[in-house]
């Protein structure tokens, strides 16, 4: 068994490739399930509002052609009406959406056991490539010509680009909460794409990224859980904020090889 984590792919998984992630030239093709690649959000391809594209289709047959499963937890650059309409199955005793047989997505509030390790799964984050609105779908063309006239070119489309699935709803989080309590409030890997509020801070993100229900949400559970490790994208840095949080993006490490020593040396 093998597992590998890694940050946001925005929709070109190519680092999954033999040349950057060669360690899957050992595992074995018949087994899959054996060895598994997690992406901590924005995942990216399964984005267009109408269905798969020929550009996803092709993507995501390669990735299911892999002698590995590659899973993620969503993030803020996903388009969730997509992603909520795969069938849910159970894998590794949490719930998942089955885009393909072998590329899962980890939906919120579960955990996964794995060779004897619990992971909590927790996606979403807010967006911070907004400051020039959300745009309504009706009308968004005419806005958008007169905003990029200007030079302001960070604003999403609502239902195109930007879906409010992105932060967690009430229901979400307290499930979360109810499957720690279940797990005694235990597990050895805490997976999101966002940080908790004294990651962000931490990490330096003022201004561009900011506190919201869901970062505060993580802190909680951070507090009231005994972790091993949590791993989060979302900042686009490969950093190792202690010995226990650690963020990642380009970057792909072993999971179960991974110790203190070794994030010093991110």
């Amino acid at each position: 068994m093998a597992i590998y984590i890694t940050g946001d792919i925005h929709g070109n998984p190519v680092r999954l490739g033999v040349n950057s992630f060669y360690e899957q030239k050992e595992f074995d093709k018949n087994n899959k399930d054996a060895n598994i690649a997690i992406i901590l959000g924005d995942f990216g391809l399964v984005w267009n509002k109408d269905g798969e594209d020929k550009s996803e289709k092709n993507w995501l047959n390669w990735l299911e052609s892999k002698p590995f499963t590659t899973v993620f937890v969503d993030g803020n650059h996903e388009c969730f009406p997509r992603i909520y309409s795969y069938p849910i199955k159970e894998w590794h005793g949490g719930k998942v959406h089955e885009i393909r047989p072998n590329v899962l997505h980890l939906m919120r509030g579960e955990i996964f056991n794995i060779e004897g390790l619990n992971f909590f799964t927790f996606g979403g984050a807010s967006s911070h490539d907004i400051q020039d609105g959300i745009l309504e779908f009706d009308n968004w063309i005419d806005k958008a010509k007169k905003l990029d006239k200007q030079g302001k070119y960070m604003y999403r489309v609502r239902n195109l680009s930007w879906w409010e699935e992105e932060l967690p709803t009430e229901e979400e989080m307290q499930h979360g909460l109810d499957i720690l309590k279940q797990h005694d409030n235990k597990v050895d890997y805490l997976l999101t794409h966002s940080p908790s509020t004294s990651e962000l801070i931490l990490m330096g993100g003022k201004g561009l990224y900011e506190s919201d229900i869901l970062t505060d949400y993580l802190e909680k559970v951070k507090a009231e859980c005994d972790y091993k490790k949590h791993f989060f994208g979302h900042m686009h840095v490969n950093r190792a904020i202690n010995e226990k949080d650690i963020c990642l993006y380009e970057q792909i490490i072993s999971c179960l090889l991974y110790t203190s020593d070794a994030a010093d040396e991110l």
